[in-house]
């Protein structure tokens, strides 16, 4: 009678359970101690781990529509981001966004550790250089106006140089006589800067402030604000398809009157 006692004892919890179990399915009170074994974030954990998945295989950055691709319709894709930002913020990888893409780099600090794996595959002439930040900052502009403001003509090979890059590329062409071609910059400008638009560019305090610039500036003097947006201004139209053949519109070597030509 002792043995039945203690069998029937140890069956108890199991059909106490299967009973629970089945008060669930019929839509009885302990509905919830049946759903107790799973967690109310664990879809939250799983999306965060296809994002975190998709970025770190992909090759290059990617924007947030991308990343819903592979989530459930109405996903909180910005929010994933913003948690997975979060959770990689000291770590070794940062998830950072770069020109409205994600993308997972190597924290800033640790830079130095890798710097020696990096290799220069070319410098830009100080030509190259001016012409660069001269677009950034003034863009669309055309290859007159960049003459203007440096007050030296540029050679063929600078611009050519920066479009082969693919820092710089062609807008479109300005509504004045002759048409020339408005140049402007690109996402890979962006990246290999680390900004996320160009109005991120550094204003006249923070030149000044990093020793760019001279602290007695002419009066007057000021840095332009950049455009963001890859949409055509107003004094602008596409591009008609024979750019390819006359990237430049004009081919002359840099030249000045003081300067010295093989400088640029």
């Amino acid at each position: 009678m002792i043995m039945q006692t203690q069998a029937a004892a140890a069956e108890a919890p199991q059909d106490v359970e299967e009973a629970i179990l089945h008060e669930a399915e019929v839509g009885g009170e302990p509905a919830a101690v049946a759903s107790i074994t799973r967690h109310p974030r664990a879809d939250r954990n799983q999306h965060l781990r296809i994002v975190e998945a998709v970025l770190f295989a992909t090759a290059e950055p990617v924007d947030a529509a991308h990343l819903a691709g592979f989530l459930p319709e109405g996903t909180d894709v910005a929010g994933l981001l913003s948690d997975l930002q979060a959770n990689f913020a000291n770590r070794g990888v940062n998830l950072v966004e770069v020109a409205g893409k994600w993308l997972f780099r190597t924290a800033d600090d640790l830079g130095y550790i890798l710097r020696r794996e990096t290799v220069e595959q070319r410098k830009l002439s100080k030509a190259a250089m001016e012409t660069l930040a001269i677009i950034a900052y003034h863009q669309p502009v055309t290859r007159a106006e960049i003459e203007d403001i440096r007050g030296v003509a540029i050679s063929k090979g600078t611009l050519d140089q920066l479009l082969e890059i693919g820092w710089v590329r062609m807008r479109g062409r300005r509504k004045t006589p002759g048409r020339p071609v408005t140049y402007g910059t690109t996402d890979a400008f962006l990246s290999h800067f680390g900004l996320n638009e160009v109005a991120d560019l550094p204003g006249l305090q923070e030149l000044k402030g990093a020793g760019l610039l001279d602290a007695n500036l002419p009066p007057g003097f000021d840095i332009p604000i950049p455009r963001t947006g890859e949409e055509l201004t107003a004094d602008e139209e596409p591009l008609d398809g024979t750019e390819e053949q006359f990237p430049l519109e004009m081919h002359l070597p840099e030249q000045s009157g003081t300067q010295d030509p093989s400088a640029a």
